[in-house]
């Protein structure tokens, strides 16, 4: 299997607010601006997935990409390193995933993404004979969250089976459920979690081309990309 790469790119030392000042455009610029660390000849194949990370007031950009990243200089940084795992089928790792949980439905030949926690809403829904979420007042609605970690925790463990790993669902959390619009007429918008866990590695081939190509759909907006980290 060919190379593949694992960047950090970060504000360089003494330049934090010319840095933040670049980027507070939205997912769809940093793809955009991303496209310039990993530059390839017009109609190539996007070949890296990446994560935005904010923490501690700075906006951090982690990639895993079949081409090394070119150094552009600037407010900007970039480190990078050849990204080898070496695994084995029972290998236990903890993880962290920004993802777009989604079903393909297809009717007259068509296929849409949906939402997984849409569609759960939907079917609890018509299982109560109501229309809208606001109707259900009862004590047998369970709580959004309630809905949203059970609706993505299933969705990652359906995507494991062909994708080379196990969940250990009692370690799983699913936060910062979203809705983003990155248009004014809202015709591009995609939902994103962040969830994170523990998993054990049932196929390593399989796992290998999971961390690099990333899991699920939006990976142009920064979803899909799975970290991990070694279990003792």
């Amino acid at each position: 299997m060919s190379p593949m790469y694992f960047s950090l790119i970060a504000p360089a030392e003494g330049r934090v607010h010319e840095a933040l000042q670049q980027r507070l455009a939205g997912p769809y610029a940093d793809h955009q601006w991303l496209w310039r660390w990993f530059p390839a000849d017009a109609g190539s194949p996007r070949d890296f997935v990446f994560r935005r990370h904010d923490g501690d007031g700075l906006p951090r950009f982690y990639a895993v990409s079949a081409r090394q990243p070119v150094a552009l200089g600037g407010a900007w940084q970039v480190q990078t390193r050849e990204y080898a795992p070496a695994l084995q089928i029972g290998d236990a790792f903890s993880f962290e995933l920004r993802a777009n949980p989604t079903v393909r439905h297809g009717r007259d030949g068509k296929s849409k993404r949906h939402d997984v926690v849409m569609e759960a809403k939907k079917k609890l829904l018509a299982a109560q004979g109501l229309q809208r979420w606001s109707d259900w007042t009862d004590e047998a609605k369970p709580a959004v969250q309630t809905l949203v970690q059970d609706a993505c925790t299933d969705w990652l463990a359906r995507r494991g089976e062909g994708l080379g790993f196990e969940l250990q669902r009692e370690t799983v959390l699913v936060e910062a459920h979203q809705q983003n619009r990155e248009r004014a007429d809202q015709s591009l918008s995609f939902t994103t979690v962040d969830i994170a866990g523990r998993l054990t590695v049932t196929d390593a081939s399989a796992f290998i081309q999971a961390l690099r190509s990333g899991i699920g759909s939006a990976r142009a907006f920064g979803c899909g990309l799975l970290l991990i980290r070694r279990l003792e």
